[in-house]
């Protein structure tokens, strides 16, 4: 199942490079979030792939919910965003991601989060944790496995470019992060997992198909996302509308906190 989700990632990857190439093309759905050519490009190369190779697991996207298709799942499903971080696209910044997960019993126990314009991907399944890196014809070469970092004295913090909160500054604060690190989308979580930082506190809106993927990546490289009563984040779908698919407020960790 890995070598299929990377595959499709890596060639809607390529997709959403032609069209950063050409220049995108914005407009804006119903939360008044921004969505190009690229997104929706994006996310059929995805679904077709999954519908060919696993027609039996429902899956829920982020441009299908958008438009209120959102199938009825059990216990396994694929949670899919075909380009996450799209302000930073269409700004013209590089930190942007495709994410494909597999959730089972409301836990992410395997994802893809690949950087198409880094030229990196990241895969978490089980508790195996890798970082691969892609070359200029999208395809993997060096790959290498990944482990999150022993908790140092002074944590570094990595935190979301365009939802920070004055909660979030509060936390950093509190916890003494000297050192924290701006950056879009699900490279944070991958992030944590390769070592790079210790901590990403979210305390603002994110959708599940935002985090699954980074989320299995950093667990397969032993951290850990909680939400706030402490307990690990749990993928459930709780409504058939956009609200059942929001996440709680979380922090995720390299090490245990």
């Amino acid at each position: 199942m890995l070598e299929i989700l990377t595959a499709a990632t890596l060639k809607a990857g390529r997709e959403i490079m032609s069209v950063h190439a050409a220049g995108p093309h914005v407009t804006y759905k119903n939360d008044c979030s921004p969505v190009t050519e690229a997104d929706q490009r994006a996310e059929t190369i995805i679904l077709d792939a999954l519908a060919e190779h696993f027609p039996h697991i429902p899956v829920i996207a982020e441009e299908a919910a958008a438009n209120g298709i959102v199938p009825e799942a059990g216990d396994e499903f694929f949670l899919v965003d075909p380009l996450d971080g799209t302000k930073e696209f269409i700004s013209g910044k590089q930190d942007f991601t495709v994410n494909i997960a597999l959730v089972r019993n409301g836990a992410p126990v395997l994802g893809v989060v690949y950087a198409p314009a880094l030229k990196v991907l990241w895969t978490g399944d089980g508790n195996v944790a890798c970082k691969v890196q892609v070359s200029d014809e999208f395809e993997q070469t060096e790959a290498r496995k990944v482990r999150c970092r022993a908790k140092p004295t002074i944590p570094i913090a990595v935190i979301s470019r365009s939802h920070c909160t004055p909660k979030t500054e509060a936390f950093v604060a509190e916890h003494g992060l000297i050192d924290s690190i701006s950056i879009g989308s699900s490279l944070k979580f991958c992030m944590l997992a390769e070592g790079a930082a210790d901590v990403y506190p979210r305390f603002s809106r994110t959708m599940m198909w935002d985090t699954a993927a980074g989320d299995a990546v950093l667990r397969a490289a032993g951290g850990i996302t909680l939400d706030m009563a402490g307990m690990p984040l749990r993928y459930e779908l709780n409504d058939g509308d956009q609200d059942g698919l929001a996440n709680p407020d979380f922090i995720a960790w390299g090490a245990a906190p």
